[in-house]
């Protein structure tokens, strides 16, 4: 049976987008293991803290793109989504790149700050596939995308500890600026949007603050993007006391580096699994039972964390969490897709970004606050709670069917 043509592109359009994902989430996770530790080789020019700035060097980066990322998708829907996935990607490139060159830890955040204004690479992607995949395979289409994330992610760290220790750390930042230009290269060459702006040919300028509005008020959305705050501030909570609880799990052992490099890559390699078969199932039996079951499987699982005796239990529970956040990433993201209008595409996911990068930014502080007052098991339970609450907002507010503008179509 032949397939229709414009089911042949849309999911062309998707598989390319995935492998670009991959070499840009593989270049961006191969600099994170070792960051603080090129922030101490840089120095301070100035007399700031090393701690200070290894933080900083961090969290800038996720205020810059809680900033930018909406701006940038408002300009997606005018513009183009194509237009910002190959802006996020060479922009990216060339910081990265610039980075080899930097002289201070206080020039190395500088760097990082513009890197959060000028990427976004999955958030442009996530509005490029929402605006030409059937809105009835939205699921699917998410779930490969956050896929190629998590292959990366898994490869990435890894790939940079490897390059760091032979090479040095300047040599890896080449490396990523390189996948960041395979990237943007796969997508120019690759891609074609057939793109047409439905606000332009209404005569409406651009007005974030409305913009903003229109979207806010459609049913379900405000309640996805608080769901995508809670659940990326909850994914976060730990990730500042995990190596520090490992270390006391483990008792000292000289092994404690290597296997809290295993436990971040089975996370990664557990939620690649899962997200593309979650995502079917959530088109066909519905995102909130997948949600409520994921959430409801993440809530258990961190709560009971922090009580582990033994480094085979703290594993085995981290894959499950892994698996769960494969019901949870991609699908809200599906749900943005069916629930938005034709054409807000990209200010849909520039504002989903933007959520993301605010929940990223404040739940380090929080888990570390929490880890210091009450100690390291209060915080696997705080970040239970955290889910809890997040499923009971979803069975509450997020409607159980989808909305009557969701057709089968692609937008």
């Amino acid at each position: 049976m032949e397939i229709p043509e414009k089911q042949v592109s849309w999911k062309r359009t998707l598989y390319i987008l995935f492998f670009a994902q991959v070499m840009v989430s593989v270049g961006f996770s191969s600099i994170y293991p070792f960051l603080p530790l090129y922030v101490e080789q840089l120095g301070s020019n100035t007399g700031m803290s090393i701690e200070l700035l290894a933080g900083l060097v961090y969290s800038v980066q996720a205020l810059t793109m809680m900033i930018a990322s909406p701006i940038w998708g408002v300009m997606a829907d005018q513009f183009g989504r194509k237009l910002m996935v190959v802006r996020s990607m060479y922009g990216g490139a060339i910081i990265l790149f610039l980075m080899t060159f930097a002289t201070s830890a206080e020039q190395l955040v500088l760097l990082r700050a513009l890197q959060g204004l000028i990427t976004g690479t999955l958030a442009a992607a996530n509005a490029l596939v929402a605006s030409v995949a059937p809105r009835r395979e939205s699921g699917y289409a998410m779930g490969l995308l956050q896929t190629g994330f998590s292959v990366g992610t898994a490869v990435g760290p890894l790939m940079g500890g490897v390059v760091a220790d032979a090479f040095g750390y300047r040599t890896v930042f080449h490396i990523t600026a390189l996948c960041l230009l395979l990237g943007g290269l796969t997508v120019t060459f690759g891609v074609h949007e057939n793109f047409k702006s439905v606000k332009h040919e209404k005569g409406r300028k651009i007005n974030l603050l409305s913009s903003w509005q229109s979207l806010l008020v459609l049913p379900g959305v405000f309640t996805a993007y608080i769901m995508r705050f809670i659940t990326s501030m909850g994914r976060v909570m730990t990730i500042p006391i995990i190596p520090l609880f490992i270390k006391d799990l483990l008792s000292n052992s000289a092994s404690v580096n290597t296997f809290t490099g295993l436990v971040m890559g089975v996370v990664s390699g557990a939620t690649m699994i899962s997200t593309v078969t979650l995502g079917k199932l959530g088109d066909r039996i519905g995102y909130r039972r997948i949600l409520v079951i994921s959430m409801t499987v993440l809530a258990g699982g961190y709560a009971i964390q922090g009580y582990v005796t033994a480094g085979w239990q703290f594993l085995a529970l981290q894959t499950l969490i892994g698996m769960s956040l494969g019901g949870v990433i991609p699908i809200i993201s599906a749900i943005l897709a069916n629930y938005i209008k034709a054409g807000d595409e990209g200010m849909a996911f520039g504002l989903d970004n933007s959520v993301t990068a605010a929940g990223r930014g404040l739940a380090p502080l929080l888990g570390a606050a929490v880890a210091t007052d009450w100690g390291y098991p209060s915080t696997f339970v705080a970040t239970g709670l955290v889910f809890v609450v997040s499923t009971v907002l979803t069975v509450w507010k997020l409607p159980a069917s989808r909305p009557t503008n969701a057709d089968d179509s692609s937008s």
